[in-house]
């Protein structure tokens, strides 16, 4: 592939190019962790898991943990 190009804003915000989202499965809310190798920048799909997303739902309720706070307090 040719070297694609991306201009920084002043917010230091870059849209990474379409062919490279879609050769690499960069979809909303993918997460990237950022590092510097040699004078390069280097983006990498975070493999960190959100324990607390994980789980969502697993009791079959469709609640998110301040109404299941709510629930559990209101039964007291």
């Amino acid at each position: 592939m040719k070297s694609l190009k991306a201009r920084v804003t002043e917010g230091g915000k870059v849209t990474i190019p379409k062919r490279l989202r879609e050769l690499l499965g960069l979809k909303p809310g993918t997460v990237l962790e950022f590092s510097e190798e040699h004078g390069r920048l280097v983006a990498v799909k975070s493999t960190r898991i959100d324990p607390v997303g994980e789980v969502f739902g697993c009791l079959g309720k469709k609640l998110d943990t301040e109404g299941l706070i709510a629930q559990l307090r209101w039964r007291q």
